[in-house]
């Protein structure tokens, strides 16, 4: 009898862990969630990217500011980061810009994309040292660099938001954008963007 109850027990738990997960859509903007922009901008891009992927560090270093000038200073988009780490190198790097203020993120996440055949390796003792010394640069000190590869809830935070991301959208390649709603998948330049833009500001 012990043994029935335990079991409905844990069917019960499930099916509410399930019937939780559906009712929370990747679309939904959460508290923790790091975007630049206007909160109630007409349109929103959700950048699902990996800190090890060049196509992602192309995008940082020849699109976005282009983006950021045209449609997120001007109101019209709002940007939404996201974290899907492929390796470990990936991992570590997002895990030290969430470690850092909101206000000098983006700062510290296009530099490390301009930096990221310094510090992407896949000797793991050679990445942390290496990504140590960017951090370093900007005044972390090597115990809350520690600190912060060692949270393991803020991994499993992580690794989390790339699970729901798969199951939602089926995204297996970064980058991808979702914008309002709609999944592109692979690098776009700012021309592309601005098509896909002009055309929802048109409808």
């Amino acid at each position: 009898m012990k043994i029935k109850i335990l079991f409905i027990s844990i069917i019960l738990s499930l099916l509410f862990i399930n019937a939780k997960a559906a009712d929370n859509s990747i679309l939904d903007i959460k508290d923790n969630d790091f975007y630049i922009g206007e909160e109630n901008a007409p349109i929103t891009i959700i950048a699902y990217e990996s800190m090890s992927c060049s196509h992602c560090a192309d995008f940082h270093n020849n699109t976005l500011e282009d983006l950021k000038k045209e449609f997120i200073d001007t109101g019209t988009v709002k940007f939404v980061f996201r974290d899907f780490p492929f390796n470990y190198p990936a991992l570590a790097g997002s895990m030290m810009l969430q470690c850092v203020s909101n206000e000098v993120r983006y700062e510290y996440m296009n530099a490390l994309y301009k930096l990221q055949k310094n510090w992407v390796f896949r000797d793991q003792s050679k990445t942390r040292s290496e990504l140590y010394k960017i951090m370093q640069s900007g005044g972390m000190q090597q115990n809350e660099f520690d600190m912060c590869l060692s949270d393991v809830k803020l991994e499993n935070d992580i690794l989390e938001g790339v699970m729901n991301a798969q199951r939602e959208f089926n995204i297996r390649s970064t980058p991808t954008f979702i914008i309002n709603g709609i999944l592109y998948s692979g690098n776009k330049n700012i021309k592309e963007f601005r098509q896909i833009i002009d055309k929802i500001l048109s409808q």
